[in-house]
Protein backbone atom coordinates (compact mmCIF):
# COMPACT_ATOMS: atom_id res chain seq x y z
CA UNK A 1 0.00 0.00 0.00
CA UNK A 2 1.48 3.41 -0.96
CA UNK A 3 2.29 6.10 1.57
CA UNK A 4 1.06 9.09 -0.41
CA UNK A 5 -1.66 11.11 1.34
CA UNK A 6 -4.67 13.17 0.39
CA UNK A 7 -5.14 16.58 2.01
CA UNK A 8 -8.58 18.08 2.54
CA UNK A 9 -8.86 21.52 4.16
CA UNK A 10 -5.22 21.27 5.24
CA UNK A 11 -5.93 18.01 7.10
CA UNK A 12 -4.65 14.69 5.83
CA UNK A 13 -7.36 12.16 5.15
CA UNK A 14 -6.21 8.71 6.19
CA UNK A 15 -9.40 6.78 5.38
CA UNK A 16 -11.83 7.83 2.69
CA UNK A 17 -15.15 6.02 2.34
CA UNK A 18 -16.80 6.47 -1.05
CA UNK A 19 -20.36 5.36 -1.82
CA UNK A 20 -20.12 2.35 0.49
CA UNK A 21 -22.99 -0.12 0.66
CA UNK A 22 -22.70 -3.09 3.02
CA UNK A 23 -24.78 -6.25 2.63
CA UNK A 24 -25.27 -9.37 4.68
CA UNK A 25 -26.70 -11.67 2.07
CA UNK A 26 -29.52 -9.66 0.46
CA UNK A 27 -29.94 -7.42 3.51
CA UNK A 28 -28.59 -3.88 3.00
CA UNK A 29 -27.14 -3.05 6.40
CA UNK A 30 -25.43 0.24 5.58
CA UNK A 31 -26.25 2.50 2.66
CA UNK A 32 -24.39 5.12 0.62
CA UNK A 33 -21.64 6.15 3.08
CA UNK A 34 -19.29 8.99 2.15
CA UNK A 35 -16.88 9.81 4.95
CA UNK A 36 -13.31 11.09 5.43
CA UNK A 37 -11.32 10.19 8.56
CA UNK A 38 -8.64 12.84 9.37
CA UNK A 39 -5.17 11.92 10.53
CA UNK A 40 -4.22 12.26 14.23
CA UNK A 41 -7.73 13.10 15.28
CA UNK A 42 -10.44 11.17 17.12
CA UNK A 43 -13.58 10.50 15.11
CA UNK A 44 -16.65 9.23 16.97
CA UNK A 45 -19.52 7.24 15.47
CA UNK A 46 -22.81 7.71 17.35
CA UNK A 47 -26.36 6.57 16.73
CA UNK A 48 -29.01 4.10 17.90
CA UNK A 49 -28.48 0.33 17.92
CA UNK A 50 -28.65 -1.27 14.50
CA UNK A 51 -27.60 1.79 12.52
CA UNK A 52 -24.35 0.27 11.25
CA UNK A 53 -21.70 2.00 13.38
CA UNK A 54 -19.80 -1.16 14.28
CA UNK A 55 -20.36 -2.60 10.80
CA UNK A 56 -18.57 0.39 9.28
CA UNK A 57 -15.79 0.22 11.88
CA UNK A 58 -15.15 -3.42 11.01
CA UNK A 59 -15.08 -2.58 7.31
CA UNK A 60 -12.02 -0.43 7.96
CA UNK A 61 -9.84 -3.39 8.94
CA UNK A 62 -11.74 -6.04 7.02
CA UNK A 63 -12.97 -7.97 10.02
CA UNK A 64 -16.34 -8.32 8.28
CA UNK A 65 -14.57 -10.58 5.78
CA UNK A 66 -14.89 -13.29 8.43
CA UNK A 67 -18.69 -13.22 7.99
CA UNK A 68 -19.63 -15.46 5.07
CA UNK A 69 -22.65 -13.42 3.95
CA UNK A 70 -20.80 -10.07 4.03
CA UNK A 71 -20.43 -8.09 0.83
CA UNK A 72 -19.29 -4.50 0.26
CA UNK A 73 -19.84 -2.19 -2.72
CA UNK A 74 -18.01 1.10 -3.16
CA UNK A 75 -14.53 1.99 -1.91
CA UNK A 76 -12.61 2.45 1.30
CA UNK A 77 -9.32 4.17 0.53
CA UNK A 78 -6.37 3.98 2.92
CA UNK A 79 -3.82 6.51 1.68
CA UNK A 80 -5.58 6.34 -1.69
CA UNK A 81 -5.31 2.55 -1.96
CA UNK A 82 -8.61 0.64 -2.03
CA UNK A 83 -8.63 -1.71 0.97
CA UNK A 84 -10.91 -4.09 -0.94
CA UNK A 85 -8.74 -4.34 -4.05
CA UNK A 86 -7.80 -7.88 -5.07
CA UNK A 87 -4.09 -7.36 -4.35
CA UNK A 88 -4.58 -6.23 -0.73
CA UNK A 89 -3.66 -8.63 2.08
CA UNK A 90 -6.30 -8.44 4.85
CA UNK A 91 -3.73 -9.51 7.45
CA UNK A 92 -1.56 -6.53 6.60
CA UNK A 93 -4.63 -4.28 6.76
CA UNK A 94 -5.32 -5.51 10.29
CA UNK A 95 -1.75 -4.82 11.33
CA UNK A 96 -1.85 -1.23 10.13
CA UNK A 97 -5.43 -0.67 11.31
CA UNK A 98 -5.77 -2.19 14.78
CA UNK A 99 -8.93 -2.94 16.75
CA UNK A 100 -9.87 -2.68 20.42
CA UNK A 101 -13.12 -4.47 21.23
CA UNK A 102 -16.06 -3.74 23.51
CA UNK A 103 -15.00 -6.17 26.22
CA UNK A 104 -11.35 -6.61 27.22
CA UNK A 105 -10.04 -9.78 25.60
CA UNK A 106 -6.48 -10.44 26.78
CA UNK A 107 -4.95 -13.63 25.46
CA UNK A 108 -4.58 -16.49 28.00
CA UNK A 109 -0.92 -15.60 28.30
CA UNK A 110 1.31 -13.43 30.47
CA UNK A 111 1.18 -9.65 30.24
CA UNK A 112 4.55 -9.78 28.50
CA UNK A 113 3.43 -12.39 25.96
CA UNK A 114 0.20 -10.49 25.26
CA UNK A 115 2.30 -7.56 24.05
CA UNK A 116 4.87 -9.54 22.07
CA UNK A 117 2.52 -12.07 20.44
CA UNK A 118 1.49 -9.98 17.44
CA UNK A 119 4.93 -8.47 17.01
CA UNK A 120 6.51 -11.94 16.78
CA UNK A 121 3.94 -13.10 14.23
CA UNK A 122 4.71 -10.03 12.13
CA UNK A 123 8.44 -10.71 12.22
CA UNK A 124 9.49 -7.98 14.64
CA UNK A 125 13.32 -7.89 14.82
CA UNK A 126 13.80 -5.29 17.56
CA UNK A 127 14.28 -5.62 21.31
CA UNK A 128 11.15 -7.23 22.74
CA UNK A 129 11.76 -5.92 26.26
CA UNK A 130 11.87 -2.38 24.91
CA UNK A 131 8.75 -2.98 22.84
CA UNK A 132 6.84 -4.23 25.88
CA UNK A 133 7.85 -1.25 28.00
CA UNK A 134 7.18 1.26 25.23
CA UNK A 135 3.75 -0.18 24.42
CA UNK A 136 2.70 -0.35 28.08
CA UNK A 137 3.90 3.21 28.68
CA UNK A 138 1.89 4.45 25.71
CA UNK A 139 -1.14 2.68 27.18
CA UNK A 140 -0.50 4.29 30.60
CA UNK A 141 -0.09 0.85 32.18
CA UNK A 142 3.65 0.36 32.66
CA UNK A 143 3.90 1.67 36.23
CA UNK A 144 1.05 -0.60 37.32
CA UNK A 145 2.36 -3.85 35.83
CA UNK A 146 6.15 -3.49 35.43
CA UNK A 147 6.81 -5.82 38.38
CA UNK A 148 4.37 -8.53 37.26
CA UNK A 149 4.94 -8.93 33.54
CA UNK A 150 4.92 -12.72 33.81
CA UNK A 151 1.50 -12.79 35.46
CA UNK A 152 -1.55 -13.61 33.38
CA UNK A 153 -3.18 -10.73 31.57
CA UNK A 154 -6.53 -11.94 32.88
CA UNK A 155 -5.34 -11.30 36.46
CA UNK A 156 -5.66 -7.55 35.88
CA UNK A 157 -8.74 -5.47 36.62
CA UNK A 158 -11.20 -4.79 33.81
CA UNK A 159 -9.83 -1.32 33.14
CA UNK A 160 -6.25 -2.59 33.19
CA UNK A 161 -7.17 -5.41 30.83
CA UNK A 162 -8.61 -2.92 28.35
CA UNK A 163 -5.45 -0.82 28.51
CA UNK A 164 -3.45 -4.04 28.03
CA UNK A 165 -5.48 -4.69 24.87
CA UNK A 166 -4.71 -1.15 23.71
CA UNK A 167 -1.01 -1.75 24.40
CA UNK A 168 -1.22 -5.03 22.46
CA UNK A 169 -2.72 -3.16 19.49
CA UNK A 170 -0.01 -0.49 19.70
CA UNK A 171 2.79 -3.10 19.78
CA UNK A 172 2.28 -4.09 16.13
CA UNK A 173 2.83 -0.43 15.18
CA UNK A 174 -0.48 0.44 13.53
CA UNK A 175 -1.36 3.80 12.02
CA UNK A 176 -5.04 3.69 13.00
CA UNK A 177 -6.70 2.32 16.13
CA UNK A 178 -10.38 1.39 15.93
CA UNK A 179 -12.29 1.21 19.22
CA UNK A 180 -15.71 -0.45 19.40
CA UNK A 181 -17.37 0.85 22.58
CA UNK A 182 -14.12 0.35 24.53
CA UNK A 183 -15.55 1.63 27.83
CA UNK A 184 -19.00 0.05 27.87
CA UNK A 185 -17.89 -2.74 30.23
CA UNK A 186 -15.79 -0.50 32.50
CA UNK A 187 -16.46 1.37 35.73
CA UNK A 188 -16.41 5.22 35.69
CA UNK A 189 -12.83 5.52 36.97
CA UNK A 190 -11.50 3.05 34.39
CA UNK A 191 -13.54 4.82 31.72
CA UNK A 192 -11.87 8.13 32.63
CA UNK A 193 -8.41 6.53 32.35
CA UNK A 194 -9.19 5.18 28.88
CA UNK A 195 -10.59 8.55 27.76
CA UNK A 196 -7.45 10.31 28.99
CA UNK A 197 -5.41 7.72 27.13
CA UNK A 198 -7.32 8.37 23.91
CA UNK A 199 -6.40 12.07 24.13
CA UNK A 200 -2.72 11.11 24.47
CA UNK A 201 -2.74 8.49 21.74
CA UNK A 202 -4.08 10.78 19.02
CA UNK A 203 -0.71 12.55 19.01
CA UNK A 204 0.68 9.42 17.31
CA UNK A 205 -2.35 7.57 15.97
CA UNK A 206 -5.61 8.19 14.16
CA UNK A 207 -8.50 6.91 16.29
CA UNK A 208 -12.06 5.97 15.35
CA UNK A 209 -14.39 5.15 18.23
CA UNK A 210 -17.93 3.79 18.33
CA UNK A 211 -19.81 4.87 21.45
CA UNK A 212 -23.37 5.00 22.75
CA UNK A 213 -22.26 7.48 25.41
CA UNK A 214 -23.01 11.00 24.16
CA UNK A 215 -20.95 12.61 26.89
CA UNK A 216 -17.99 10.43 25.99
CA UNK A 217 -18.24 11.33 22.30
CA UNK A 218 -18.34 15.02 23.23
CA UNK A 219 -15.34 14.64 25.54
CA UNK A 220 -12.95 12.60 23.44
CA UNK A 221 -13.64 13.27 19.76
CA UNK A 222 -12.69 15.98 17.29
CA UNK A 223 -15.26 14.93 14.69
CA UNK A 224 -18.52 13.04 15.06
CA UNK A 225 -20.63 11.11 12.57
CA UNK A 226 -24.26 10.47 13.47
CA UNK A 227 -25.89 7.37 12.00
CA UNK A 228 -29.56 6.47 12.03
CA UNK A 229 -31.92 3.79 10.70
CA UNK A 230 -34.54 4.16 7.99
CA UNK A 231 -37.27 1.67 7.20
CA UNK A 232 -37.47 0.67 3.54
CA UNK A 233 -40.61 -0.04 1.52
CA UNK A 234 -40.13 -3.74 2.23
CA UNK A 235 -40.01 -3.12 5.99
CA UNK A 236 -36.28 -3.73 6.44
CA UNK A 237 -34.24 -1.28 8.52
CA UNK A 238 -31.13 0.10 6.80
CA UNK A 239 -28.38 2.13 8.45
CA UNK A 240 -27.19 5.39 6.93
CA UNK A 241 -25.16 8.44 7.92
CA UNK A 242 -27.23 11.53 8.74
CA UNK A 243 -24.55 14.10 9.50
CA UNK A 244 -20.78 14.39 9.93
CA UNK A 245 -19.00 17.47 11.27
CA UNK A 246 -16.79 18.85 14.00
CA UNK A 247 -17.96 17.42 17.33
CA UNK A 248 -18.84 20.81 18.73
CA UNK A 249 -21.10 21.46 15.72
CA UNK A 250 -22.83 18.09 16.02
CA UNK A 251 -23.61 18.64 19.69
CA UNK A 252 -24.24 22.39 19.73
CA UNK A 253 -25.47 23.34 16.27
CA UNK A 254 -26.38 20.28 14.16
CA UNK A 255 -27.88 20.93 10.76
CA UNK A 256 -30.28 17.97 10.70
CA UNK A 257 -33.37 17.62 12.88
CA UNK A 258 -32.72 13.93 13.52
CA UNK A 259 -29.27 14.79 14.84
CA UNK A 260 -30.69 17.44 17.15
CA UNK A 261 -33.27 14.99 18.47
CA UNK A 262 -30.70 12.27 19.07
CA UNK A 263 -28.06 14.33 20.87
CA UNK A 264 -30.78 15.97 23.00
CA UNK A 265 -32.02 12.55 24.08
CA UNK A 266 -35.41 12.55 22.34
CA UNK A 267 -34.69 9.07 20.95
CA UNK A 268 -31.93 6.51 21.01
Amino acid sequence: MPTNTRTVNNTETVLRTENLNVYYGKFLALQNIWLDIPKNQVTAFIGPSGCGKSTLLRCYNRLNDLIESFRAEGKILFYDKNLYASDIDPVEVRRRIGMVFQRPNPFPKSIYDNITFGAKINGYKGNLDELVESSLRKAALWDEVKDKLQQSGSSLSGGQQQRLCIARAIAVQPEIILMDEPCSALDPISTLRVEELIHELKEQYTIVIVTHNMQQAARVSDKTAFFNVRTSETGTRNGYMVEYDATEVIFNNPQQEDTRDYVSGKFG
